[in-house]
């Protein structure tokens, strides 16, 4: 994690409890990896004494965490992304439920910055979102990229005439297939193209809507933290497969 400016470590103790319990009170998933597998997490508790963290849904998964040495933690929120290492996780429990518990970090990195992560989203299956302009007439296009702050988005037909920069949308319905359906309200912050050639060597140039999302609530936000990250492992498998 040193590849981050120093000026975004944080080593006093005080300074590394306010930013883990700010993760608690937000309910903010954490992405808990390791060398060989990962899982998505929270904090349910953090005092100077211990952090305890959520088990992961698969208790094969659990079992592997409570092996592993050096396990990377990471979070996102709107405002910035936080990663520290724990040394390790032991079994716990929290309100008379299993847990993992760990000494506080020494230190961890929190990142705040204007732009979000982007995960690219699959072309198959494709997620699609519908809209409606102000003259009632509904755009439909496909999602291209996801992040908390926004999302990009291609159009398979010319662009709608009255289509501008800097229109707003209430409730654009976004469907994401089995992670089910969110409706944002979002800002038209650009319109471009995306050009691509195909295999008979013809550029392809399609019509590319980026958005920014408006008033999105926590509850909201966690969805999509959960989305990017299923996105992301799903990216990362299908690498791994054509390696």
């Amino acid at each position: 994690m040193s590849h981050y400016s120093e000026q975004f470590l944080k080593q006093n103790p005080l300074a590394v409890l306010g930013v883990l319990r700010d993760l608690q009170k937000g309910d903010v998933p954490l992405r808990i990896s390791w060398a060989s597998s990962q899982f998505i997490s929270k904090i349910l508790d953090a005092s100077p004494d211990a952090l305890i963290i959520d088990l992961g849904s698969q208790e094969q998964e659990n079992r592997a965490a409570l092996r592993a040495e050096n396990i990377s933690v990471m979070a996102e929120t709107q405002g910035a992304k936080v990663e520290f290492v724990l040394p390790r996780l032991e079994p716990s429990v929290f309100q008379g439920l299993p847990a993992f518990t760990s000494s506080l970090p020494a230190n961890l990195w929190f990142i705040q910055r204007r732009e979000y992560f982007r995960i690219s989203a699959p072309l198959h299956p494709a997620y699609f979102c519908k809209a409606k302009m102000p003259n009632k007439k509904e755009i439909r296009f496909r999602l291209f990229d996801l992040s908390l702050g926004g999302m990009g988005a291609l159009l398979d037909t010319p662009k709608p005439d009255g289509l501008v920069e800097g229109m707003r949308f209430s409730q654009i319905e976004l469907d994401m297939g089995g992670f089910g359906r969110f409706w944002f309200d979002a800002q038209l912050i650009a319109i471009s193209e995306r050009k691509v050639v195909d295999g008979k060597n013809e550029t392809i140039t399609t019509p590319r809507l980026s958005f920014r999302f408006l008033n999105v609530g926590p509850a909201a936000e966690r969805e999509l933290q959960r989305i990017i990250f299923s996105l992301e492992r799903e990216a990362r498998e299908r690498a791994n497969k054509v390696l």
